[in-house]
């Protein structure tokens, strides 16, 4: 078993000793989520520690969506609550890259490559993608791209 899904269970078992209740209901849901991946396909496999990043990378993005509908439909309550699951799952997540960082990835990329203009945005995604995996959201890479290819 990898070592982040061991995390996540043991966690889950301290959690519900110490009846915390949001991250026990967040760990659970976290784990579904891990073994569905697991069992869609043809064939049942397991997943190593960084397609389960992708999985959590998935979840806290639904989370985050989750809570900005919520608060737009005037429900503070419930946006809390989906606000307070993405912070659970931002605890097993990389560290984020900051602006800079990204901007210097970004950069590094297009002089790699050798981009100009909007029309090479695929290709500048294709080289900077592998490097902020799990690390940025992917809409974040794509509007500092646009943002550098057409300024």
């Amino acid at each position: 078993m990898s070592e982040l899904k061991d995390r996540l269970q043991s966690d889950l078992t301290t959690s519900m000793k110490a009846r915390d209740e949001l991250r026990s209901a967040t760990l659970r849901m976290v784990l579904t989520a891990v073994k569905t991946e697991e069992v869609a396909g043809k064939t049942a496999r397991e997943l190593d520690d960084a397609e389960i990043v992708t999985v959590l990378g998935r979840e806290a993005k639904k989370r985050r969506e989750a809570a900005e509908a919520f608060a737009d439909g005037n429900r503070p309550d419930r946006a809390e609550r989906e606000r307070a699951e993405e912070e659970v799952i931002a605890t097993y997540l990389p560290a984020q890259l900051s602006d800079d960082e990204l901007r210097g990835l970004v950069a590094a990329a297009i002089t790699e490559t050798g981009a100009a203009g909007p029309q090479a945005m695929g290709q500048v995604m294709k080289s900077v993608t592998p490097k902020t995996s799990g690390r940025a959201d992917g809409g974040r890479v794509a509007a500092e791209v646009r943002r550098q290819l057409s300024g």
